[in-house]
């Protein structure tokens, strides 16, 4: 497929267009989303334009990564997003996922969060990445603990000023 960054058994990722801007509406009001990243205040198709062209396309234009959409490979269907994001207040890359609540529990974040790890480490030169997470969010806590990232602070994050545990993931050797 075309734009096709990653390739699993049963997922595509590829870069985020504004043409996904009906998608971004419905994954940032899922329950799941709100509950544990957060209300970013995307209603309309413009404020997911808005969140797409400061967040995902700066990204990719200022760090050469960033979070990608996830689709089912057999029909293309959009089912959530995954990918690197550079934040100010952290020295390494961290990895973000997220998807529709009908594609939770069926392995497709750790495929594809497994396989943007090992580009990233491979591709990206990464020798670090890292991830955030709230404390109470154990489906995420599990997943990246099952991909090999290890506990390593709790901190409190400046944008929001709330308590979220660090993890890390070493490229070996």
């Amino acid at each position: 497929m075309n734009g096709t960054l990653l390739e699993t058994e049963r997922l595509l990722l590829r870069e985020f267009t504004l043409a996904d801007s009906n998608f971004i509406v419905e994954l940032l009001n899922t329950e799941g989303w709100i509950k544990y990243i957060g209300d970013r205040n995307v209603k309309t198709t413009q404020d997911a334009e808005r969140y797409l062209t400061n967040g995902p396309l700066n990204s990719y234009r200022t760090n050469g990564f960033g979070l990608s959409l996830v689709m089912i490979k057999t029909d293309g269907k959009p089912i959530g997003m995954c990918g690197l994001i550079q934040r100010e207040h952290l020295d390494c890359p961290d990895i973000g996922f997220a998807f529709l609540p009908e594609y939770v529990g069926q392995g497709y974040a750790y495929e594809i969060a497994k396989k943007v790890v090992q580009h990233s480490m491979k591709q990206l030169h990464c020798n670090k990445i890292l991830a955030i997470t709230i404390p109470t969010n154990h489906s995420s806590i599990t997943l990246l603990e099952k991909i090999g990232f290890t506990f390593e602070r709790k901190f409190i994050t400046p944008d929001t000023n709330e308590e979220l545990c660090l993890y890390n993931i070493m490229k070996e050797g």
